[in-house]
């Protein structure tokens, strides 16, 4: 990875986001292996091949395109708490939204209920609003999801209509942010 797209560290509150490492991989398969965790995202846990092609999509982010996802961890005892960051999937989906960077975020079990998925989505915010060259990003959520609804109202995003993703209807938010320097 060259310079230009090292992964930064954001610190917020309790937590920190940082770059992955090759020995997330377990921590991060707990989660997404765990079906309450993915219930509202994809339907389905994933086995240990779909994590690691999940975790190495998102360093290729970075390397690619300058921004990514992060994973987030809790400051103090540096336990792994979840993921965070922007994207674009390229998502086959109605209507395309390919040129807005996706935010997306999703917490361990264990982490859930604590505030620290508003606080890891506003740490994403606050470094996005100063390094995106687009001034907008989205997110998708499934209608039944009222606790991500909560934390993107919370951040800033709109409701903004719907989009059809996977067969299903997923409601689409919005938000403006600041352009940096």
């Amino acid at each position: 990875m060259n310079e230009k797209n090292t992964i930064p560290i954001v610190s917020e509150g309790q937590l920190t986001l940082r770059g992955y490492r090759p020995d997330d991989l377990d921590a991060s398969f707990a989660m997404w292996g765990d079906a309450a965790v993915t219930r509202f995202i994809g339907g389905a846990p994933l086995t240990r091949e779909q994590t690691w092609a999940r975790l190495l999509r998102h360093i290729g982010h970075w390397a690619v395109l300058g921004f990514g996802y992060w994973v987030v961890e809790h400051r103090d005892s540096g336990r792994f708490v979840g993921e965070v960051g922007f994207a674009h999937f390229k998502r086959e989906m109605e209507p395309r939204l390919d040129d807005i960077p996706e935010i997306g975020w999703v917490l361990a079990p264990w982490a859930q209920g604590r505030g620290w998925a508003t606080e890891a989505v506003r740490a994403a915010l606050s470094w996005g609003d100063q390094q995106l060259a687009s001034q907008s990003s989205i997110c998708i959520i499934t209608p039944e999801n009222a606790a991500s609804i909560r934390v993107a109202e919370k951040c800033g995003y709109m409701a903004a209509g719907s989009v059809s993703y996977g067969n299903r209807l997923k409601l689409l938010f919005a938000r403006t942010g600041i352009r940096g320097p």
